[in-house]
């Protein structure tokens, strides 16, 4: 697995919390926190982060244009979320409060990024 820094290594760490939550409550209590099915979601996640064309600025999922995971993951994330989210604030209140906050980002598509980069790697001499 690629390794994550700054705020995408946040962003996978709250999503394996909330799996947590999802799996304890849907699966039953395994050793290291998940079931296979659960891990391999996880494992999954981390590569597509790793992938993400946002970087350090991604925004999160639900604001997202791009779909980066496929259907079935997708969907089965969306369960996790929707179950796990509003029980966050109780089991990981910081992390529950920063994603609310990272919710509030603005969004610019990775294209006008680049262009934005582009631009100023022109003007600097």
């Amino acid at each position: 697995m690629e390794q994550l820094t700054g705020r995408l290594r946040s962003e996978h760490k709250t999503l394996v919390c909330m799996t947590k939550i999802y799996c304890e409550d849907h699966h039953g209590q395994h050793p290291g926190g998940l079931c296979g099915e659960c891990a391999a979601l996880m494992e999954y996640s981390a590569k597509r982060l790793a992938k993400c064309p946002y970087g350090e600025d991604k925004p999160t999922c639900a604001n997202c244009p791009i779909h980066c995971y496929k259907q079935q993951q997708r969907e089965l994330v969306r369960e996790v979320m929707r179950y796990a989210g509003p029980r966050m604030p109780l089991r990981h209140p910081w992390r529950a409060l920063t994603h609310v906050f990272d919710k509030l980002r603005r969004v610019v598509h990775p294209r006008e990024l680049r262009r934005a980069r582009n631009r100023d790697r022109q003007i600097k001499p």
